[in-house]
């Protein structure tokens, strides 16, 4: 199973209207960087926008609101798996 996180937009290269010019955004997601490339996103992103990554894919734009619960509720599924975890070493 596969998760696809949301990552926030820092830097685009090509052009939309261009498909052969390497569409390409620099994201980031708490301080990790990565490239994604934006052949298949529903709406060609601006800086600051958040995009759904999925496979090395920008798969849809976010509105921040929506992108900060998402990526809010992903931290608390990792507390709580890490504190699982944590409780189950000491078992």
């Amino acid at each position: 199973m596969c998760l696809a996180v949301p990552m926030k937009v820092i830097e685009i290269q090509g052009d939309p209207d261009d498909f052969l010019s390497g569409q390409i955004a620099l994201v980031d997601a708490d301080g990790i960087r990565k490239e994604t490339r934006l052949d298949i996103v529903d709406r060609w992103p601006d800086l600051g926008d958040y995009l759904i990554i999925h496979a090395g894919f920008a798969i849809h734009t976010l509105d921040p609101q929506e992108a900060e619960t998402n990526i809010r509720l992903m931290r608390e599924m990792a507390e709580k798996v890490e504190a699982a975890e944590a409780v189950e070493q000491r078992t």
